[in-house]
Formats: C-alpha cells, sequence, structure tokens
C-alpha cells in the first residue's frame, strides 16, 4: 500500500459474531485474511482465532464495510456470519468511556458488548441489577460494558443480558477487555 493512500484510509475492526466456538462455523483465519483482501481492503490482520481482523479501507462506512463481509463471508463459507465492523475512533471511545476501572481489574472480569444499534435502557429495565451484584453492567454508545469478577462463564448477569427479548433487532457480540484494548491499538495505524 503506498504512503499516501494508507493515509487516507480509515482503521476498522471487523469483530464476527459466533464462528469458531465449539467446533461451529469454522472461519480459518488465514482464509478471512485472503477474503477480506479479495474484497480490496488493506492491511488485514487478524487477532485470535475468535473472529476479531483489522483492516484499511477507503470505501464506504461501517455498515457497508460489515454488510460486504458478511455477504462475502456466507458465499465462502456456506453460512451466515452477522459481522459488526467499527473505525478505531469508536473503538478508542468506548475504552475511554468505559465506567468501571478497567486498569485494576482482570480482564476476564470486564467486557464489552457490542451491539449493532444504539440499545435503549428501557430494554435492560426489567433487570434487576441489585440481584446481581457485585455484577454490574452500564450501557454506552452502542455498547454494553460488563463487570463480572468471577468471569464471563459465570455470570449469571451475563445469562441475563443475553436473552433473545432484550436482543430482539440487535447484533451483539462480546470481547473481553484485553481484546477490546488490543483492537483499539491495533485499528490506531
Amino acid at each position: 500500500m503506498s504512503e499516501r493512500k494508507s493515509e487516507r484510509m480509515t482503521r476498522y475492526a471487523a469483530l464476527l459474531r459466533g464462528i469458531n466456538v465449539g467446533g461451529s462455523k469454522k472461519v480459518p483465519m488465514a482464509e478471512l485474511r485472503t477474503l477480506m483482501e479479495g474484497l480490496g481492503y488493506e492491511d488485514v490482520r487478524t487477532y485470535l482465532q475468535s473472529g476479531n481482523a483489522v483492516f484499511a479501507g477507503d470505501h464506504g462506512d461501517e455498515d457497508t464495510h460489515a454488510a460486504e463481509l458478511s455477504r462475502a463471508l456466507e458465499k465462502r463459507f456456506g453460512f451466515t456470519v452477522d459481522v459488526l465492523v467499527r473505525d478505531h475512533a469508536y473503538l478508542q471511545a468506548v475504552l475511554d468511556a468505559c465506567p468501571f476501572p478497567a486498569a485494576d481489574l482482570e480482564a476476564k472480569q470486564l467486557h464489552a458488548t457490542y451491539f449493532s444499534a444504539p440499545a435503549d435502557p428501557e430494554r435492560f429495565a426489567s433487570i434487576d441489577q441489585q440481584a446481581f451484584l457485585p455484577e454490574e453492567f452500564r450501557l454506552g454508545d452502542r455498547v454494553l460494558y460488563l463487570y463480572a469478577p468471577d468471569g464471563l462463564g459465570r455470570s449469571k448477569l451475563a445469562e441475563n443480558l443475553s436473552r433473545p427479548r432484550l436482543l430482539k433487532g440487535l447484533v451483539a457480540t462480546t470481547r473481553n477487555w484485553n481484546t477490546v484494548v488490543k483492537l483499539a491499538e491495533l485499528t490506531s495505524g
């Protein structure tokens, strides 16, 4: 990629929901990188095996990139994959707006669930937060921050937050805090 062209490109993270979990929806990261490069994206890199990719693009917006990538994944692998795409500015804003003391917590204790659209607080009003303490959640801009001191796998609050009636009409995908931080770093250019 030329130096001049790379300066005009926006850096993004693609968050693929539900791939490479429990042996289903296998998407090898090398094939994901090749597929994305075939779509014209540049400087494509993947992070972990759980559906995180960063790339540079100079056309379209987050929703356009997400739809394009989702269509290409279905065509290549034969199954539907929900994709969220977020630019560096958004990812950094999620870090900066964290309502919990991230620096004082273990990464397994703090998670961010990214949403495809803003989530009205009324959607979660039926959850009695006091009943789940010390676990807590807070809503942000198209994100839900979850503090789960015993980890996500043991979190009763996370289980309640992921109920289909609460997420109806939204694509939601969760990342631990290490991944949240790393994606912001990788998209910083």
